[in-house]
C-alpha cells in the first residue's frame, strides 16, 4: 500500500469470508503491508512483506514478532503506538497529511539486503463501526534509491560549496589586503573616540563629585545653623521653664492666702464682707482657682514640647559629634528625625513604628539621620491624594540582643511605587523622577554613599501602585569590620 492510500477496513468479528478477502487483497498488493489487532497480534502479513523482510506469512501470523523482523529484537512499531494510544511516542513522528490519524517515519536497516535499505513507514488505525480502534495497518516502501540520490546530490552540493568557499576565501584575502589601510585608520579613529569618551566620563565624574561636595557643604552648613539656633533657643526656653516652676509656687501661695481671706470674711464687717463677695463674684475666683493650674500645666507642656523639638534638632545635626565614630541609639536618631520632618509628613501619611530590640551601633549619627530623613521625606512625597502609611521596622541579624553583629532598618510606604525600569538607576547621582525644581537627584545617591561608608547595604523593593520598601543593614562594630577588611 502506498502512503497516499487510505487504511483498509477490518472485517466484522467472525466474518471469515471477509478476512479471507482482505488477505487476498493484501497479498496481491505490491507494497509490503501487515495488520495487527487490538492485542498487537499480526493478523495479515502479505507476500510483499515476505519478499522484503524474508519472514514467511505462516511464521508471523498469530505472533507479535513484527518488531523482530525489522530490528532483530522486540521493539514497538508505529502500528503498536497507534493501538496503545502512545501519544508521547507518536509525538516523535510525523503525522500524515493525507490519512487522518496516520503517522509516517523513515529508517535505515542494515540487515536488509546487501548494504541495507531505507524504508518509509506509514501506519494508520483500523476502527470498527462504532469508531473504536480495533487494530492498525502499517506499510513499508523501499526508498533506498531516493535516499542514495539525495546523498549523491548532497555530496555534489558539498563539493560545490567547497569550491565556492575556496574562491570566496581567495576573494576575501584580496579584499583584506585592500582594506588593511582602512582597518588601521578605523583603529586609530576608535582609539581617539575611546580617549574622548574617557575624558568625557572623567569630566562627568568631576562634575558629580563637585555637586556632591556642594550638597554636603550645604547640609553641613544647615546642620551648623540648626545647632546654633537650637542652642540660642535653648537658653530662653530654659529660664522660661524655670520661671514657670517658680510662678507655679507663687500662685500656690497666693491661692492659700486667698483661702485664708475667704475664711476671714465671716469675721469682717458687713460692708467689708459685701465688698469682698462682690469682688469674688466679679473675678469669678472659683473659676480662676480651677483654670489657672490648667493653664500653667498646658503652658509647661508646650514649653517642654519646644525643648524636645530643639533637642531633637540638636541631636539631628550632631555638630558636636565632630564627625567621629560614636556609639549611638538608632531608635533615638529615628525619633529625632521624625520630629524634625513632622511638618513634611503629618499631612500626607501616618507613621507606624515597629521597632525590634537592637543594640547601640558604632556610626556617624548625623549622617545616619540624614539617610533616614531622605528616605522618610521621599516616602511622604510618594503618597497620592489618599492619605498613606509609612512604617519603620528594625531588628537584628545573627545573634539576638547585645551579641548581634548586624542590625537592619526598613522604611516602607504604600505610595505610588517606582517603575521597574527606574529601579536600577535610583541611586545614580542626579537621577530623579520628580518634576523640574522639585528634586536634585542627590538624596538617594548621598544615602547610598553614607551606607557604603558605614560598610552596610541598602536595597529597595518596589512595585507601581503597591509602594516601596528600603532595607538598610549596618554592622554593629565598625572597627571590627575595618580590621577584617584589612586583614590578609
Amino acid at each position: 500500500m502506498a502512503n497516499r492510500e487510505h487504511p483498509l477496513p477490518t472485517c466484522p468479528s467472525g466474518d471469515d469470508g471477509g478476512a479471507f478477502a482482505l488477505s487476498e487483497l493484501l497479498d496481491g498488493h505490491p507494497v509490503a503491508t501487515f495488520v495487527i489487532d487490538h492485542e498487537h497480534t499480526i493478523t495479515h502479513w502479505n507476500k510483499a512483506c515476505e519478499h522484503l523482510l524474508g519472514w514467511g506469512t505462516e511464521a508471523m501470523i498469530g505472533t507479535r514478532n513484527h518488531g523482530v523482523a525489522f530490528y532483530a529484537h522486540e521493539r514497538q512499531m508505529l502500528s503498536d503506538m497507534i493501538v496503545s494510544g502512545d501519544s508521547e511516542g507518536l509525538a516523535a513522528h510525523r503525522q500524515s497529511a493525507l490519512i487522518p490519524g496516520a503517522y509516517e517515519t523513515e529508517g535505515f536497516f542494515e540487515n536488509l539486503g546487501v548494504g541495507g535499505h531505507w524504508l518509509h513507514f506509514t501506519a494508520a488505525p483500523l476502527r470498527d463501526a462504532s469508531g473504536q480502534v480495533v487494530g492498525a495497518i502499517e506499510t513499508m516502501r523501499d526508498v533506498t534509491e531516493r535516499r542514495v540520490a539525495e546523498n549523491a546530490l548532497r555530496r555534489a552540493h558539498d563539493n560545490l560549496e567547497h569550491l565556492i568557499e575556496k574562491r570566496t576565501a581567495q576573494l576575501a584575502e584580496a579584499k583584506e589586503r585592500l582594506e588593511d589601510d582602512l582597518r588601521q585608520r578605523q583603529a586609530a579613529d576608535a582609539e581617539l573616540r575611546a580617549k574622548h569618551l574617557a575624558l568625557t566620563e572623567l569630566n562627568a565624574k568631576l562634575s558629580m563629585a563637585q555637586e556632591q561636595l556642594v550638597q554636603s557643604e550645604k547640609l553641613a552648613s544647615i546642620g551648623q545653623l540648626a545647632a546654633g539656633v537650637a542652642h540660642e533657643i535653648n537658653n530662653p526656653i530654659g529660664y522660661i521653664f524655670s520661671n514657670f516652676g517658680t510662678l507655679q509656687s507663687y500662685l500656690d501661695q497666693l491661692f492659700d492666702m486667698l483661702h485664708v481671706y475667704q475664711a476671714a470674711e465671716a469675721e469682717a464687717s458687713p460692708e467689708t464682707a459685701a465688698r469682698l463677695g462682690a469682688m469674688r463674684k466679679t473675678l469669678d475666683l472659683d473659676f480662676l482657682r480651677d483654670d489657672i493650674p490648667v493653664l500653667m500645666s498646658e503652658s509647661k507642656e508646650g514649653i517642654a514640647r519646644v525643648r524636645h523639638i530643639v533637642q531633637d534638632l540638636k541631636d539631628f545635626s550632631r555638630v558636636d559629634a565632630n564627625q567621629e565614630w560614636v556609639w549611638s541609639n538608632l531608635h533615638g536618631g529615628i525619633d529625632s528625625t521624625l520630629n524634625i520632618v513632622s511638618n513634611e509628613v503629618k499631612y500626607k501619611a501616618d507613621v507606624v513604628k515597629q521597632y525590634g530590640a537592637i543594640p547601640d551601633i558604632e556610626c556617624l549619627p548625623s549622617q545616619i539621620n540624614q539617610v533616614i530623613m531622605n528616605l522618610v521625606v521621599n516616602a511622604a512625597h510618594a503618597m497620592s491624594e489618599r492619605r498613606g502609611t509609612i512604617t519603620l521596622r528594625s531588628g537584628t541579624l545573627g545573634e539576638a540582643g547585645s551579641d548581634a553583629e548586624q542590625v537592619w532598618l526598613e522604611i516602607a510606604d504604600n505610595g505610588a511605587g517606582i517603575a521597574r525600569e527606574n529601579l536600577s538607576r535610583i541611586f545614580d547621582p542626579f537621577f530623579t523622577t520628580k518634576a523640574v525644581g522639585k528634586g536634585t537627584g542627590l538624596g538617594l545617591s548621598l544615602a547610598y554613599g553614607i551606607i557604603q561608608k558605614h560598610r552596610g547595604s541598602i536595597d529597595v523593593d518596589s512595585e507601581v501602585g503597591r509602594g516601596t520598601t528600603f532595607r538598610i543593614v549596618l554592622p554593629v562594630h565598625q572597627r571590627t569590620a575595618e580590621s577584617e577588611e584589612n586583614s590578609p
